[in-house]
């Protein structure tokens, strides 16, 4: 059988309904594309069904309707192992056993790699991958023994060491400090893969994203830049805040400030 041919990451989302069990509509008519090496951030309030559409682009659910496809290959129809491949996933409740090692932790992301390659270029990537996120020297250690911000450094190196084509990303920043949230994006932003990462805070979509989706109800209300997605009206009228743009005098970057309006 031929390989397939390398992933580029792109992916599309064709005219998509999910609808749960009890026929409750969690997601209607989602049209989206993510270009290759694309960040994108998601984001709505409880309920409009983010976490749905993330788990549709790992295949944890099938659409109910339409179509989801990685580089043109409708996802459906990849075998499991070469999912595993081309897509990894960072949940927000991971929760590893703490007796485990680093390195046999981020080892785990090598698994749809077995009996592919070499052991040595196994360990290699393993290495490379706790180098690459900052935790180089810790491989013995035990997931127990790290911080909130390192397990976080360690999920992210398990995804690394998968090499996918596609990282997943619900929630990332959980329980973790602003300024551990913060290298926590920088880090995803800078691994040169499609990034697709849901977001509650607002605050940390600019920064993060090159593009946003918003979600209300199912809905994909609002898709563009931040500045242009997170626009005040939509602010307003999705999440019931006020959005303020400002320019980050710093660097010159677009800033957004958000705030409760006055009753």
């Amino acid at each position: 059988m031929p390989s397939p041919p390398p992933s580029s990451g792109r992916i599309e989302l064709v005219s998509v309904d999910l609808v749960a069990p009890d026929r409750r509509a969690l997601l209607e008519g989602i049209d989206l594309c993510v270009r290759a090496s694309e960040r994108l951030a998601i984001v709505g309030p409880n309920g409009a069904g983010k976490t749905s559409l993330l788990r549709l682009l790992f295949g944890r659910f099938a659409p109910s309707r339409g179509r989801v496809a990685i580089d043109g290959r409708d996802l459906a129809s990849i075998p499991l192992a070469e999912r595993g491949r081309l897509v990894a996933v960072v949940g927000q409740s991971d929760q590893p056993d703490g007796r485990l090692t680093l390195h046999d932790y981020v080892g785990l992301g090598r698994i749809p790699h077995l009996g592919r390659c070499e052991g040595a270029r196994h360990a290699r990537v393993v290495a490379e991958a706790c180098e690459r996120v900052g935790l180089a020297g810790l491989g013995g250690r035990r997931l127990a023994t790290l911080s909130g911000g390192e397990r976080q450094r360690a999920a992210i190196a398990r995804a690394v060491a998968q090499e996918p084509a596609v990282l997943v990303l619900d929630e990332p920043t959980n329980h973790l400090d602003p300024r551990a949230r913060a290298d926590m994006l920088a880090l995803a932003r800078g691994l040169g893969v499609t990034v697709v990462a849901v977001l509650h805070d607002l605050a940390l979509v600019t920064p993060f994203a090159d593009r946003v989706a918003v979600l209300e109800a199912g809905r994909l209300v609002a898709l563009g830049t931040p500045e242009e997605a997170l626009s005040p009206a939509t602010v307003r009228a999705v999440f019931a805040m006020d959005c303020f743009p400002f320019t980050n005098p710093s660097n010159g970057r677009p800033l957004l400030v958000f705030d409760t309006p006055d009753a």
